[in-house]
């Protein structure tokens, strides 16, 4: 093994960029009144998500790094907690690449009494201080994810099929990944979202897309009237930032949506992974109604550079370490 690249990748400047990012991050907050908090990397269950893989370590018994501090907030918010933040290290096993890297840096926040659309407006607050623009409304756009997908390949998400999203991509000429099943509405919708409908957001402002299909809700309450999860992602750019919610509160409905995503792990060859009875049982505790989001603070920090690659504004990305 060489040992020649000792060095940070990220220089001086950036270091202090990221130190002014955080300071005004806790600032931000402190005017709000949102409480620091601190809670563990290590615990005994995981994330169930298809999509997301955990690293797993083993001392008395196996234990995973976590990769959002989700569940332990909650934990604490059930406990009585007010409206409470954190920035904190998480772990996602997947390759390294110009925009992600296996241990990151994320903000979280829970705003009690809030609904998502009231934490949308706070999150674009937070962003136009640390971009410096000082009027609301600037710099961003934000439509809901049925309008974009009518905008750009004038297809309705909430109304279609593999057959559309299949003949789409052979109009757009998206080419199609192997692995593609025919009964998986929102794996298509995703590769659409992707490969023609993010990298249609405005390059240069951020954008909010809100109200996903029910089917995407994750850990979001749905709107049945509209058939949508409440829940938002922010991009800038075709680049993801952030993912916030409408938390759900139902005990139940939330160790059924485990499930069935671990069924979806084994039936696509991956480990089913230990659910997490605290946070289940702190929900059914009482989890008071309020809205989540969380926002990867290296990927920000790029935009906030004008940097290419997450590399950049590490001190020692993982080919480093």
């Amino acid at each position: 093994m060489s040992f020649q690249n000792w060095q940070p990748v990220a220089d001086i400047e950036n270091m202090k960029k990221r130190a002014r990012m955080l300071q005004s991050i806790r600032a931000f907050f402190a005017q709000r009144d949102v409480l620091e908090v601190d809670t563990p990397s290590l615990s005994t269950a995981a994330v169930t998500d298809l999509h997301i893989e955990s690293f797993s370590s083993t001392m008395n018994e196996k234990l995973y790094l976590q990769t959002s501090p989700e569940f332990t907030m909650k934990r604490l918010l059930a406990s009585g907690y007010p409206s409470i933040y954190q920035i904190c290290k998480v772990y996602r096993k997947e390759e390294q690449g110009p925009f992600h890297n296996p241990e990151f840096t994320m903000l979280e926040w829970y705003r009690t009494g809030f609904d998502y659309k009231q934490l949308m407006a706070e999150v674009m607050g937070l962003l136009l201080v640390l971009t410096g623009h000082n009027e609301p409304g600037t710099g961003c756009d934000q439509l809901s994810y049925q309008q974009a997908f009518m905008q750009v390949v004038n297809i309705d998400p909430l109304n279609t099929s593999v057959n559309e999203l299949k003949e789409c991509c052979l109009q757009n000429a998206i080419e199609i990944p192997q692995g593609m099943t025919d009964d998986n509405v929102d794996e298509w919708l995703d590769w659409v979202l992707t490969q023609r409908v993010a990298p249609a957001f405005s390059k240069d402002k951020f954008t909010v897309l809100y109200d996903y299909p029910a089917s995407q809700c994750a850990l979001a309450t749905i709107n049945t009237e509209k058939n949508v999860a409440e829940r938002f992602e922010v991009y800038f750019g075709e680049l993801e930032l952030a993912n916030g919610f409408n938390e759900l509160r139902d005990a139940k409905e939330q160790k059924k949506r485990f499930e069935a995503d671990n069924e979806k792990r084994l039936a696509s060859g991956l480990e089913a992974m230990p659910i997490d009875a605290h946070f289940i049982a702190a929900l059914e505790a009482g989890l008071p109604a309020c809205a989540g989001v969380a926002i990867g603070l290296d990927r920000l920090l790029m935009v906030l550079s004008g940097k290419n690659a997450i590399s950049e504004v590490l001190a020692f990305p993982f080919d480093r370490v």
